[in-house]
């Protein structure tokens, strides 16, 4: 299941429609990054080149240049390299890019300071994003200073510049059919790696064996890398939102906090299950778990065409807030709980956030200074949680070091939304059963 070269070509295609005519995109690619002394982290492509082409080799610059009648398209990539490629694996090279990519042109990534200023010379305008690559940003500033230092010969710098961002990230927020489908499928592995955790924990274990079950999921499924660092946080270690560390062991009568999604075809997928070491929840632990899937519901109910980006955060504000009133942790109106923010205490982040080939996706949340409203094809987590600090005395003892979160991907479609992670339960019954292995 992949996005196949038709649909990189238009995506391309599209994006160039909405640039001037006369102007360049310039696009860089990710580097490798140097893990200790030679060895590297494992790639990652830089996400607007790999929505726009596909590609997955390190070194490599995109350049869209919509007013050409040919030649919009191309890649300047690393060559082809037998002695390298023995070592370190097979390159397209410019050749391949063409052939495999569906490229108008492509050259060998060391040509850049030769060819690329005479592209941009003669444009109006560049697109190109500004702030997240400070080398680059000086190479290209140096691109435009060099046709600068020409005009008198009669050479024509640009004249603005422009973040590409504010186009491409855009188009980016709606996802395609074949994106949708290929979510899902992150969201159907990552859901069968959380069902493998409940099932093998036990109590003497540690978080970091939950950890080895969900990234070998990952990997039998032929999704080799998480979209983020997973979090396996049990006891107090949940009420720490981005508990990393996962190397304490399990004991009976705590929770276990997972947050953890595989990386499928460049997508992410992103769930969140708490549920209790021994497999039966305490009455307290049981109560703040149904609040927030109550309020999950709630929230989720609000995703549909229309409504705004903020309508299911607020829809889990006032569960959360009702509940914590109704279990004696917050006293007071409830409307004058939400006015002055008190369930921040206990519910400190948002209810969720884009979703896409970046975990955190990109696409503005306000449009004009108001909540954007929802669209068909958006991807969006709703994952609200309630945390209860270990220190916190303002609450009886029996509920401190409680920490819940509960976490789904959720499309919005033409008539509601469709929860891409829907496999895993987060019924508490349910997770009991599963646990138990109760059919």
């Amino acid at each position: 299941m992949k996005i196949t070269k038709a649909e990189f070509t238009r995506r391309r295609k599209k994006l160039m429609s909405m640039m001037d005519k006369n102007s360049i995109a310039i696009i860089p690619g990710a580097r490798e990054v140097t893990r200790s002394r030679d060895t590297e982290y494992p790639f990652r492509q830089n996400s607007d080149l790999f929505y726009l082409t596909g590609f997955e080799e390190p070194d490599a610059v995109l350049v869209l240049l919509p007013g050409r009648r040919q030649g919009q398209v191309i890649l300047f990539c690393r060559e082809r390299d037998p002695d390298m490629e023995l070592w370190n694996g097979y390159r397209l090279g410019p050749e391949g890019a063409i052939a495999y990519l569906g490229l108008d042109d492509a050259f060998p990534i060391d040509d850049l300071d030769e060819i690329l200023p005479g592209l941009i010379e003669g444009t109006n305008r560049i697109y190109y994003s500004m702030g997240h690559d400070d080398h680059f940003d000086q190479r290209v500033m140096g691109w435009v200073n060099q046709i600068r230092r020409l005009a008198r010969s009669g050479a024509a710098p640009p004249a603005d510049f422009t973040d590409l961002a504010f186009l491409l990230h855009e188009q980016r927020l709606i996802k395609s059919a074949a994106e949708l489908r290929v979510m899902r499928k992150a969201g159907e592995i990552s859901a069968e790696a959380h069902i493998r955790a409940m099932r093998e924990c036990r109590a003497g274990r540690y978080e970091y064996h939950l950890e080895a079950s969900i990234q070998h999921t990952f990997a039998e499924h032929g999704a080799r890398f998480p979209a983020y660092n997973s979090i396996v946080g049990s006891g107090v270690n949940a009420c720490v939102l981005h508990y990393t560390e996962n190397n304490a062991r399990l004991r009976g009568g705590d929770l276990v906090l997972i947050d953890a999604g595989c990386e499928y075809e460049g997508y992410a997928a992103d769930i969140t299950r708490t549920f209790p070491v021994n497999g039966c929840f305490s009455p307290e632990q049981r109560a703040l778990y149904d609040v927030v899937l109550a309020a999950q519901h709630a929230a989720i109910a609000k995703v549909k065409p229309g409504n705004t980006w903020n309508q299911p955060h607020d829809a889990t504000v006032r569960v959360i807030t009702r509940g914590l009133i109704k279990l004696g942790l917050l006293k007071g109106q409830e409307r004058d709980l939400i006015k002055s923010e008190a369930y921040r205490d206990f519910y400190m982040h948002r209810a969720g956030h884009w979703l896409g080939l970046d975990v955190h996706d990109v696409g503005d949340y306000r449009v004009g200074g108001r909540w954007r409203q929802l669209e068909a094809g958006m991807v969006m987590t709703i994952e609200p949680g309630i945390y209860v600090a270990p220190d916190n005395t303002r609450v009886a003892k029996r509920w401190r070091g409680i920490g819940v979160r509960i976490e789904d991907d959720v499309a919005v479609t033409e008539t509601g939304c469709d929860v891409l992670t829907g496999d895993v339960p987060t019924n508490a019954d349910e997770i009991e059963a599963l646990m138990s292995g109760t059919p």
